[in-house]
């Protein structure tokens, strides 16, 4: 089973696997602290955030657990954001979830809707799962909003590695 969307495309996006010489464009990420407001636990120096970010997508590419695909514009060639699909374990159950990060400078242009889109049609062509989450801080309504896009519902409010969580779900 492969879950990474590695070659798959939308309106403006082209998915693609990351590469280390991503890091320099994917450091503003965590070096803009709205980035990571609603997440405890995270490194407080940005570097050390994205590299732990990096080592965890890389060992997931290893170990067939899913993984975030980079997200790259059609027209300009930039690099937009992460999203994809990625083997989690949730209470004790294991699920499949969609994730998406977004570069600050992208948001509410509808890309992280977009990705988390092509992410769920990808899953459920393929029949990957019966259901996909998304485990999203319940104070990121960002986030929230583009679960909803996606047409997800809220499933369960838990903790997840030591975060107040709503779990959002849709059936395939």
């Amino acid at each position: 089973m492969n879950l990474l969307l590695e070659g798959e495309q939308t309106e403006r996006l082209l998915f693609r696997k990351v590469r280390p010489s991503d890091f320099e464009a994917w450091l503003s990420f965590h070096e803009d602290k709205r980035s990571s407001e609603f997440w405890e636990g995270l490194p407080t120096d940005p570097k050390i955030a994205c590299q732990e970010q990096f080592d965890r997508i890389f060992e997931r590419y290893e170990n067939n657990l899913g993984g975030m695909n980079a997200l790259i514009s059609k027209s300009t060639g930039e690099f937009i954001g992460l999203c994809g699909l990625l083997k989690q374990t949730v209470d004790q159950i294991e699920e499949l979830e969609i994730g998406y990060s977004i570069l600050p400078n992208y948001w509410k242009q509808g890309y992280a809707s977009e990705a988390a889109i092509k992410c769920k049609n990808c899953a459920k062509e393929q029949s990957l799962a019966k259901s996909l989450i998304s485990i999203i801080h319940i104070d990121n309504l960002p986030s929230q909003k583009v679960a909803l896009k996606n047409g997800m519902y809220l499933d369960k409010t838990t903790t997840y590695y030591n975060n107040p969580v709503h779990i959002f779900r849709v059936l395939l």
